[in-house]
């Protein structure tokens, strides 16, 4: 029994394949390769022949075949902890601009926060063979996870920790969670919240450090009650933020981690009847719209996430195109690149109430 040829659905045109392309031009299959390819010697007749008629034919390689052929797709990999914060979205149209330009493609995946998710996209990228991987913080952050896919692939650590052999992009929350903190009490506040991601991540982690050493400075003790770090950062804090309102001794101001925290906090100033700044003045962590369109527009902690997606995408490409083999690499393959922040004053803050004349 006779097998029937293969043939394209009726509504949809043929493709064209690089046999076509061999055909129009008058050569044979293997010029037509060499001059497509750039793979070999091929005479400038055949050579403008051949992109001729791939002109006129709209030609274009088999992604399938080039990746069998070259070990490469040409597709990277991102993933990060909530595609819907605001700050991602910046961070990701940075790295697909830097990427687009040297002709990779890019694939986002949304890890909900969780070291399962992540596994299991991490996994979903590797059996589809991306060039590359970068990886925003996630609840649970094993820098010796990251060291064993990066013995297979290129992986940047964006904002999170990593191995002596890694590479990745880290902002100065410490900095800034310090620069923040003085500035509130240099405005006469001593009873200060913080409301963070976790210790158990590197953002969380440095932000509290730099919480303690700017009271340390002055000489106030950390009241370990107003230091609210969450095991999610994307949790609304709104229950935290009224019971830590509604307390005797309350606190007169706020640091909170982006604006789902900072939205917390704001549901919770209503209900509670305080004002700001009168009553209470808040710095947020990120800049985006709600801390520039809310009246009064509020202080922030801010630092260019553009310039964050741009130094993740060419630490990678650097990475991708260095060729070394990965399962033998024992060297560090560079310190981390390290972004500063800084505070930009608004008007949602000004000195506690008691100390008002």
């Amino acid at each position: 029994m006779s097998r029937r040829p293969r043939t394209s659905h009726p509504d949809m045109p043929a493709r064209v394949t690089i046999r076509d392309v061999a055909r129009a031009a008058g050569v044979s299959l293997g010029t037509a390769s060499r001059a497509l390819n750039r793979s070999g010697p091929v005479s400038e007749a055949a050579l403008q022949a051949v992109e001729r008629a791939a002109k006129a034919l709209a030609y274009a390689p088999d992604p399938i075949a080039q990746s069998l052929r070259t070990g490469t797709s040409g597709v990277v990999g991102l993933l990060v902890s909530d595609l819907a914060n605001p700050l991602y979205a910046r961070i990701i149209t940075a790295v697909e601009s830097r990427l687009q330009r040297e002709g990779y493609a890019m694939v986002v995946g949304n890890t909900h926060n969780s070291k399962a998710q992540e596994e299991l996209m991490v996994d979903l990228f590797r059996r589809r063979r991306v060039d590359g991987l970068i990886l925003g913080p996630c609840e649970v952050e094993r820098a010796a996870y990251l060291e064993e896919i990066s013995r297979e692939l290129a992986v940047v650590a964006m904002d999170r920790d990593f191995g002596a052999s890694g590479s990745g992009v880290h902002v100065d929350h410490f900095r800034g969670a310090c620069e923040a903190c003085r500035y509130l009490l240099d405005l006469g506040h001593t009873r200060i919240a913080l409301m963070t991601s976790d210790a158990a991540l590197r953002p969380g982690r440095e932000r509290i450090d730099g919480y303690r050493a700017a009271l340390a400075e002055r000489g106030v003790a950390v009241d370990e009650t107003l230091v609210r770090a969450s095991r999610s950062a994307m949790d609304l804090s709104f229950s935290d933020a009224l019971a830590l309102l509604s307390a005797r001794n309350r606190p007169t101001a706020f640091i909170c981690l982006g604006t789902r925290i900072l939205s917390g906090v704001l549901q919770a100033t209503r209900q509670t009847g305080h004002r700001v700044p009168d009553d209470v003045s808040l710095v947020c962590v990120g800049d985006g719209d709600l801390p520039q369109l809310y009246s009064p527009a509020i202080t922030t902690i801010s630092w260019d996430l553009e310039a964050v997606g741009t130094a993740a995408a060419e630490i990678l490409l650097r990475a991708i195109g260095s060729g070394e083999d990965r399962a033998k690499a024992t060297e560090p393959r560079g310190q981390p690149v390290r972004l500063t922040t800084q505070l930009v004053m608004r008007e949602s803050c000004a000195p506690p109430p008691a100390s008002k004349t």
